[in-house]
């Protein structure tokens, strides 16, 4: 396989001809020029955004070999089979291999046969593998997911921490470290830990405008999680849950219901994970229940939804999940499915670190994180504005834009339910509380003779549901606590006395019970950049899916979503309409082009 560099001297050329894109994202040439011109350079982009590109095309343009430092087995793979697919010489160096593939590999490191070659920082640092490498030509190192080199990241990893001393070994070339997600005290650390000389710095923008961001109140999640599905048939999706145990109930009662799903955690055997990730990204399985331990490397574009069963520690960790939807272009969705009390259960998991300083920081991100949650403005706004980038216009392509929250007179609601929780005598849950609102005859209620009590029956007609969300509001404007050294019951707050009384009024927000479903009328508001032919997109996705399996690579090697989307638009005729694609460059127009042309053209004549 001969490189392209060989004959393309620009980054225009290279972009067009090799990757098939016809012009650069925001800031993409900057960071191009100032690598090729050996400048360091801290890059921080969001998933989606374009990272490889900014290290992949100045490998081209330069002389000598890139080196990739990236965390994960699976990530590396990705990139080194689409590169190759590109006609791109790249290859890999991690445990998967034999020792006569390693041995290949650095054998065509060693005669110069290569322009990029990926490594986990374990294996960058290696006595011998520093030795070998100081004989070569290297012309840039890159550091990707470059936040796990600090502290103060959200994903800190020690193995990053030996990279600080990359520079003392090779001081020649210049370095590019890139992450998704760094606040400011993240990234002085990264440019500290790392050495970089005077970095170029280059910020993109953090908005994902084609990711909508919906949080529902959990009241039923596992029948709200299987509403939302109905939305979603056939697409590729992942969902979070907080513990491995949650992870591999959902899973099961999804897999019970017949969805394409699998399950994924830190428990299972590095097989079982490898399975289960390789299935996922080949569009084998369409649904991957995790935990945060599916995280890094998921290096697949067509993700169309991601799913919060729980609320996460942090901004950095939720923004980061959410981006691992829609990385094409195209339109996806990040949903959370939020209780208050949560925030409690995670704040007492950072409570058992011993390290005092962490556990402020990590404090401070998840008071954050329920401020994102709990917000009754643009969700967009608060997200971007907790990265440092405001702005005033609101995005309308989130749940508070498309369905603003509307408020009420709660007064008398409160009322009812404060004066319960008083009547129970604050020894009792919400569940419970809500029980004797409705007028509930179970057992225990009339056990304890609470049948009797003044405010038995006096809210029966709300739904529990209705009543989850009435209490919620009332503990976060702090009317009420939640006793978590007694079960969790409802306790009386000294502001309650007063509202008892009638002397204040009370704002409460409408319950928002609808039922997960799509809309239609806001899905205009977002609308794909393409007008496409679903029938035909159908068609040419299933004959990706083919090539793909016959190559023994990932769909999106082949075509990415928007690539056959276009397609399906514009509908080209010949070799030089489908070159004019994006996503379609030469050496793919080459390997791939007949057989989607011979599609397009029959379906057109049927």
């Amino acid at each position: 396989m001969s490189s392209p560099s060989a004959q393309l001297s620009s980054p225009q050329q290279i972009l067009s001809q090799v990757f098939g894109y016809s012009e650069f994202r925001a800031g993409q040439l900057d960071i191009i020029n100032h690598a090729v011109s050996g400048n360091d350079c801290l890059v921080i982009m969001p998933t989606g955004g374009g990272k490889s590109l900014c290290f992949q095309i100045p490998a081209l343009l330069m002389p000598g070999l890139t080196i990739v430092v990236s965390p994960l087995i699976s990530l590396m793979k990705d990139q080194v089979d689409t590169l190759q697919a590109n006609g791109i010489n790249a290859a890999y160096l991690n445990s998967s291999q034999t020792r006569e593939e390693s041995l290949a590999v650095l054998n065509a490191m060693q005669y110069g046969e290569l322009k990029l070659i990926y490594v986990a920082p374990e294996r960058l640092m290696l006595p011998s593998f520093l030795d070998r490498i100081q004989q070569l030509h290297i012309s840039l190192i890159a550091i990707d997911e470059a936040h796990c080199i600090s502290q103060w990241g959200h994903d800190f990893r020690p193995e990053y921490a030996s990279l600080g001393q990359i520079k003392s070994v090779l001081p020649q070339p210049p370095i590019m470290a890139l992450t998704a997600t760094a606040d400011d005290a993240t990234r002085q650390e990264i440019s500290s830990r790392l050495n970089l000389n005077n970095p170029f710095y280059h910020q993109a923008s953090f908005d994902r405008p084609n990711i909508r961001y919906t949080l529902y109140e959990k009241y039923k999640p596992f029948t709200q999680l299987l509403q939302y599905l109905k939305t979603q048939p056939e697409n590729s999706g992942i969902i979070y849950c907080t513990t491995r145990k949650q992870v591999e109930e959902t899973a099961l009662k999804l897999q019970q219901q017949n969805y394409s799903v699998l399950a994924y955690h830190g428990g299972m055997e590095h097989s079982q994970r490898q399975s289960v990730q390789e299935s996922f990204i080949r569009g084998d399985t369409d649904i991957v229940v995790a935990t945060v331990a599916f995280g890094m490397g998921i290096d697949k574009p067509d993700v169309r939804f991601v799913i919060h069963y729980n609320i996460p520690k942090n901004i950095e960790s939720y923004y980061q999940e959410t981006g691992r939807a829609g990385r094409d272009g195209m339109n996806a969705e990040a949903v959370m499915l939020f209780d208050p009390s949560d925030i409690g259960k995670v704040r007492f998991l950072i409570e058992q670190g011993n390290n005092e300083a962490q556990q402020q920081v990590e404090h401070q991100k998840l008071n954050a994180m329920a401020a994102f949650a709990e917000a009754q403005t643009c969700r967009r706004q608060v997200l971007l504005h907790y990265f440092g980038e405001y702005g005033t216009e609101k995005c309308g392509n989130c749940d508070i834009c498309l369905d603003p929250p509307k408020h009420f007179d709660g007064t008398v609601v409160a009322q009812k339910a404060l004066s319960c929780v008083y009547r129970v005598k604050q020894s009792f849950g919400v569940g419970y509380v809500i029980d004797v609102l409705r007028g509930s005859k179970n057992q225990r209620i009339l056990e304890y003779g609470h049948d009797k009590l003044s405010t038995y029956g006096i809210g029966v007609e709300h739904s529990s549901e209705y009543w989850l969300s009435i209490f919620r509001q009332l503990i976060h404007l702090g009317y009420l606590r939640q006793d978590i050294t007694r079960s969790s019951v409802l306790v009386l707050n000294p502001d309650a006395r007063a509202a008892l009384k009638g002397e204040q009024r009370i704002e409460l927000a409408v319950p928002r019970l609808q039922a997960i479903t799509k809309s239609t009328s806001s899905n205009r508001s977002r609308k794909d950049d393409y007008d496409y032919d679903e029938v035909l997109f159908a068609k040419l996705r299933k004959l990706r899916k083919k090539i793909a399996d016959e190559q023994g690579v990932p769909p999106y090697v082949v075509f990415n979503d928007a690539s056959l989307a276009e397609m399906a638009e514009q509908q080209p005729q010949t070799p030089f309409e489908l070159l004019r694609i994006n996503g379609v460059g030469e050496r793919k127009l080459e390997k791939f082009g007949d057989p989607f042309l011979d599609v397009i053209r029959s379906y057109q004549f049927n």
